[in-house]
């Protein structure tokens, strides 16, 4: 909430404040734009709001720079995406002659921006990267421009790229796809996704607390927020029960729903996390073991969905597994470790990597100083 309020404060000062906000703009730019690759929709859009506003308002060229140097090599395919976007924004503001005709600087940056965001691995980020191109290729100077300025090893590729866009034309953008787990039927009555113990007092046993998570999975995702309340007050209660195997179970069924309803677990992710990081610390070794291995298999799923918790989820992993004396444990913890590095984007364990490098002792925190280098 904090957070969200001062980027729609720094939209207002890009708003009224207008070029005297020129020299902020290294700062306040970066910082917007690293906000874009945030798990929560209302962040995203309001940054989106905010550098609407400061490219609108601020001096192009200052603009061009900020966006280049806070976004373009950043590893978040989000970012990237955001700052191709609101660069291509700024490109359509200034017009070819400005940019081509106008000082060294100015071609010198776009270019070589242009032709990096139409490579990249997003489809939509592809397409910013083309559009600038095509909104230069008109210039007298541009062919010659990108002699000057492309890398050489990209300067093919982007030739090959400038000549379809002429003989085809720009096209419309394409919108990175959703994995086939994200795009899972939405079908169903409401009275369809609950089961009919849902309405019923507390459950009697751990056996049917499973049953009511698989009812409520197995049909269509949660319609609305009492539904998804059900499941997280059943999934919670499984996780935090007293009986080890009924805490085996509750692990065995979030690895299921991860599997079969990604969409309900991304949706509700902070609040299962929260009880499942005493899981990877418990101190019931089977257990601690179990959660451990389960968190190895639910990495590659869920993958960057994994950045509202990454800060509670190092510690719980890394605190006392990597110096534990129980070799099953420490290997487990070791193979979450890598899984993380692997599949999460490394942009958002630097921080808590670089933490337990610095605080832990033994072991752990040689593993996690290797580990950060």
């Amino acid at each position: 909430g904090v957070s969200r309020a001062a980027v729609v404060c720094l939209s207002d000062l890009f708003t009224y404040l207008k070029k005297n906000m020129d020299q902020e703009l290294d700062t306040t730019v970066k910082v917007l734009l690293h906000k874009a690759g945030e798990s929560n929709t209302f962040i995203r859009e309001d940054v989106d709001k905010a550098l609407r506003a400061m490219v609108s308002n601020v001096t192009p060229a200052r603009a061009i720079v900020s966006l280049i140097n806070g976004g373009q090599s950043h590893l978040h395919i989000a970012v990237r995406r955001c700052t191709a976007q609101h660069l291509t924004d700024v490109v359509e503001f200034m017009e070819p002659e400005r940019i081509l005709s106008g000082t060294k600087d100015m071609a010198d940056r776009i270019l070589p921006a242009a032709a990096k965001f139409a490579q990249d691995s997003s489809q939509e980020t592809r397409y910013y990267g083309r559009k600038m191109l095509f909104l230069m290729m008109c210039h007298p100077n541009f062919d010659k421009m990108l002699e000057k300025y492309i890398p050489s090893k990209d300067l093919p590729y982007i030739k090959e790229s400038v000549k379809s866009l002429r003989q085809k034309g720009l096209g419309e953008i394409p919108l990175d796809t959703p994995s086939a787990k994200g795009r899972r039927s939405h079908t169903g009555t409401v009275g369809n996704a609950r089961s009919s113990s849902v309405s019923r007092d507390a459950f009697d046993s751990a056996e049917r607390e499973v049953t009511e998570i698989r009812d409520i999975t197995r049909k269509s995702i949660p319609r609305n927020s009492l539904e998804s309340a059900e499941y997280i007050k059943v999934i919670t209660s499984l996780l935090n029960a007293k009986d080890f195997r009924d805490r085996i179970n509750g692990i065995k069924q979030l690895l299921s729903d991860t599997e079969n309803n990604q969409e309900l677990v991304v949706g509700n992710i902070v609040k299962i996390f929260d009880a499942f990081k005493s899981r990877l610390h418990d101190s019931n070794s089977k257990v601690n073991l179990v959660a451990l291995e389960t968190m190895h298999k639910m990495i590659p799923l869920l993958r960057d969905n994994l950045s509202p918790i990454i800060n509670m989820l190092i510690p719980a992993i890394v605190d006392n597994n990597l110096n534990s004396k129980n070799p099953g444990i420490y290997a487990a913890a070791t193979n979450v470790v890598q899984a993380l590095s692997q599949h999460v984007d490394n942009y958002l364990l630097l921080q808590p990597f670089c933490t337990k490098a610095q605080f832990l002792n033994g072991k752990a925190k040689q593993d996690m100083t290797e580990k950060l280098a």
